[in-house]
């Protein structure tokens, strides 16, 4: 060891033994003292939208990207002359949120429908409902779930055989017989171009083990797509009293059902020829639904009636950028079975007119930690560079919004949308990388959109005693970096 070597450790440790025992230093002291001395600069990330060209103020303006202030003997990290980023004004509560003003959509005239809506199935959002969300009977616009259950449960080359109970249902039938066997493919075409009632039963009972057993697997899959007011009894759809739906899950229901290339295939078949395995038997089915050739771009889906449900339909449209489903539930009774018609044209022409797809920028009002910020400094500029922390070897932490981008959709007139952006002001010692501190998310109307995390991307470890001893002697002894 050299001279100059020895006689810095022998410093050193002399310094060390002076403060320890001769002058303690307090621990604030001492935090300040790593800090000044030993403590690298955080490292910041600039928010979403920043000119790489602006100056980098090395994280002396973070505190002002915070929130509401860090109370007493802290930088007050979120006030300047008493306003949040990007201009917004300070805001106790959430009175920005309260005064916005509520939306109304002009009212459809002349529908006959006791229930209906309207639903934008690429962005699962309600455009239109009126008693969307009242439980009601559905009849056999419950084969779109029957479908669903089959597709995703069975093997289309299966061979079901006909029991007792499936060949008794009441009409609509194939008039399938006792013993007959037939390809379940073959099946699912009279299931669902004629809705025949001893069809469903005899699928049911082959993939299910019974019908019980088939309505637990359809109850499951409700459950599973967030239904909470849908309860399935029977696979074909006839009266019984815990057998129920509303038109914006039914419309849930159908929006998940076209994105299943084979339900689109089976009913968008104008006709269909099949055989009975053993006999030979040959049958015929033509489909039903007459709105496959009413309007441009339909691709469906199921009609339905009985004594209780009335005249029920489940339309689904594609055309340009609208994906759009249509539900009419009691939709009158005989000799009316021509109301669903109209009603689905009207719901889907009020869709087709009055949506098209845009940015929500065009219209986006901008929130920050409750407070309402001026749109014209943009959404990026709502994000925190950073957030202070208390009790960490750092003062601040850098923080990124993860994949932040403003949502396309269907976006009518009197359609509101807005971002809120939510974070917190002050963390505290240790702090995780990756830790969601606060997230942005979109709204159109009160349907909310998306959501993106704000996260911590690096840690902060605590600042200790300890800590500061172990930094000052490395720092001393030439061991830090």
């Amino acid at each position: 060891m050299d001279g100059n070597n020895l006689r810095r450790k022998l410093t050193a440790c002399l310094c060390l033994f002076f403060i320890v025992f001769e002058r303690p230093m307090s621990l604030s002291a001492l935090e300040n003292h790593v800090r000044q001395r030993v403590m690298p600069p955080v490292r910041t990330l600039r928010a979403a939208g920043q000119q790489s060209g602006q100056p980098d103020d090395g994280g002396e303006n973070a505190g002002r990207q915070g929130g509401k202030g860090q109370g007493s003997g802290q930088e007050n990290a979120g006030q300047q002359d008493g306003k949040m980023p990007g201009g917004a004004e300070e805001n106790h509560g959430d009175a920005g949120r309260q005064n916005l003003p509520k939306l109304q959509a002009p009212a459809l005239k002349g529908m006959y429908a006791r229930a209906y809506c309207l639903y934008d199935a690429a962005q699962g959002r309600t455009l239109y409902q009126h008693n969307g969300t009242e439980r009601m009977p559905m009849a056999s616009t419950t084969k779109i779930m029957t479908l669903i259950v089959l597709l995703e449960n069975a093997q289309l080359d299966d061979i079901v055989t006909v029991s007792r109970l499936a060949a008794s249902q009441p009409d609509v039938q194939l008039n399938i017989r006792e013993g007959e066997q037939y390809r379940l493919k073959d099946l699912l075409y009279s299931l669902m171009l004629e809705s025949h009632n001893d069809t469903a039963v005899a699928l049911a009972e082959h993939v299910g083990g019974s019908v019980e057993g088939f309505c637990a697997m359809m109850n499951a899959k409700a459950a599973e797509l967030g239904l909470v007011d849908t309860c399935f009894e029977t696979p074909n759809g006839l009266d019984s009293e815990n057998h129920y739906t509303t038109a914006v899950e039914l419309a849930k229901i159908a929006a998940y059902a076209i994105e299943n290339e084979e339900f689109i295939r089976i009913t968008n078949t104008t006709s269909y020829q099949f055989d009975e395995l053993t006999t030979g038997r040959s049958l015929m089915v033509s489909n039903k639904n007459r709105f496959l050739y009413m309007m441009e771009g339909a691709v469906g889906v199921k009609t339905g009636f009985t004594g209780k449900a009335g005249y029920c339909f489940v339309g689904a449209l594609k055309r340009g950028d609208h994906k759009l489903i249509s539900v009419v539930l009691a939709c009158g009774w005989p000799p009316n079975k021509n109301y669903k018609w109209s009603d689905t044209r009207k719901l889907m022409d009020y869709g087709l007119t009055n949506y098209r797809k845009r940015s929500m920028e065009e219209t986006m009002r901008l929130f920050c930690n409750g407070a309402e910020a001026d749109p014209k400094v943009g959404l990026a500029a709502l994000i925190p560079g950073e957030i202070p922390v208390a009790d960490g070897v750092s003062e601040r932490v850098a923080v990124s919004a993860d994949q932040l981008f403003v949502p396309e959709l269907l976006l009518a007139d009197w359609d509101e949308c807005r971002a809120e952006v939510e974070y917190e002001t002050l963390l505290t010692a240790p702090v995780e990388e990756g830790l969601a501190v606060g997230t942005v998310t979109f709204y159109a109307g009160e349907d909310m959109l998306g959501q993106s995390p704000i996260r911590t991307v690096q840690a902060v470890p605590k600042l200790s005693f300890f800590y500061c001893l172990g930094q000052i002697f490395d720092s001393w002894l030439g061991c830090s970096e």
